[in-house]
């Protein structure tokens, strides 16, 4: 008798979250091993890999996986430990991440999976696009910043089009304000957020490229696509994003504490191609209001026009890959909802286009939304817990929205 009780409190014992935590690190780490290797550069991700940054190799080195059933079989052993856990945060984000790696492994063996439910599986947001109704009210919005700021004169696109023009950088002029940009970010994210130390990125300017910045932690550098005009504002809004309080300053504070044991293994997972992406972008879309940075107008026109494009990128998306619609038509609508520049459009099409990771092109509306959401409920009491909980916790759209309930 006593035999059975001492088994019914094993069974029902809550798991060791460290223990768990790891398993899902080695496990995350061996799964990109393994789609590389059998890949050799021609899978689903090309040579990004699942997870294109990692620092933890002398914390939690990958499990050695020889198959895609092995993968299951490991899925499998965590989602019996999830179960086990309390209803919260840390059940919601395990039961999110593990379905993610599902939906990966499946794309990796070779399964066709829809857009819908890729979007919902592999990045855990909607399969949605965006409402007609919510693209107007931001519209609407900016419309309001730019008539304050001096543009009322012509069409919304007309008007954006002329402020981005008047206000664009000269190209030699973008390292000098990336400096300056850079040193009062990290100025406001050690007083803030986090103290970065002596870490520091230099800029690269890149062309050909689907995408607008990109952090290239390894080399120390933020890559800038030259085939773009920048105002002050857009580069601040890039500087928050890719390093300072974002991507860099997220890598650095998970390393941290991953080593210090203050949080579980699995935050060294926090770009993952998976739905941890959603909240590492959100982070850095958010990144000029979590250092409260908005300090004219044009910066609150740029963080209004990000939201528009953001979103009408995702609604592109979806028309593109859900729904089926041909290129030309999906152009239009950018051209007509995001005020875009070209090559920014043309580079929004081709990232959706791609198998693995066009997907997440929506994991930069759905994040931003979610830490937004939760940054906007927040009391300068509960401050330093939601860094700590945004920065020191690995979550999904979900989880994050968790926060203090």
């Amino acid at each position: 008798m006593q035999e059975q009780h001492v088994n019914e409190q094993s069974v029902n014992a809550v798991p060791n979250d460290a223990e768990v935590g790891r398993q899902l690190t080695a496990l995350t780490v061996g799964m990109d091993h393994l789609e590389r290797r059998l890949s050799r550069g021609h899978g689903v991700l090309d040579s990004e890999g699942l997870l294109p940054i990692y620092l933890g190799d002398s914390l939690v080195p990958p499990l050695e996986l020889n198959d895609w059933d092995a993968v299951h079989h490991e899925l499998n052993t965590l989602e019996t430990q999830t179960a086990a856990y309390p209803a919260g945060p840390r059940q919601t984000f395990l039961q999110d991440m593990l379905r993610s790696l599902r939906t990966a492994t499946r794309l990796f063996e070779g399964e066709e999976l829809s857009f819908r439910e890729k979007l919902e599986g592999l990045v855990g947001v909607p399969a949605e696009p965006i409402s007609e109704e919510r693209l107007m009210e931001m519209h609407a919005r900016l419309e309001t910043l730019l008539g304050e700021a001096g543009y009322r004169s012509g069409t919304l696109a007309e008007r954006v089009h002329r402020w981005e023009s008047e206000g664009a950088l000269d190209p030699s002029a973008l390292e000098s304000n990336f400096l300056e940009l850079m040193a009062s970010a990290q100025e406001r994210t050690d007083r803030m957020i986090y103290p970065t130390g002596d870490y520091t990125m230099r800029l690269n300017m890149v062309r050909g490229v689907p995408f607008t910045a990109r952090c290239n932690f390894s080399v120390g550098q933020m890559d800038l696509n030259a085939d773009l005009n920048f105002t002050r504002s857009a580069l601040k809004h890039l500087v928050c994003h890719e390093v300072f309080p974002g991507h860099s300053t997220q890598l650095l504070y998970t390393l941290d504490r991953a080593k210090t044991g203050e949080s579980t293994p699995d935050v060294l997972l926090c770009t993952t191609n998976a739905v941890t992406g959603c909240v590492q972008e959100g982070i850095g879309d958010q990144g000029v209001h979590l250092l409260d940075w908005i300090e004219s107008p044009s910066d609150a026109i740029h963080m209004q026009l990000r939201r528009v494009r953001s979103a009408t990128a995702t609604s592109a998306a979806w028309y593109q890959m859900g729904e089926g619609w041909p290129e030309a038509r999906v152009y239009d609508f950018l051209e007509r909802h995001s005020f875009g520049q070209r090559v920014w459009m043309e580079g929004r099409i081709r990232f959706a286009s791609y198998s693995f990771r066009g997907p997440f092109i929506a994991s930069y509306w759905f994040g931003d939304e979610a830490v937004r959401e939760v940054r906007e409920r927040v009391t300068p009491e509960q401050r330093s817990a939601f860094i700590e909980f945004l920065y020191g916790q690995m979550h999904s759209p979900r989880s994050l929205r968790m926060f203090g309930a």
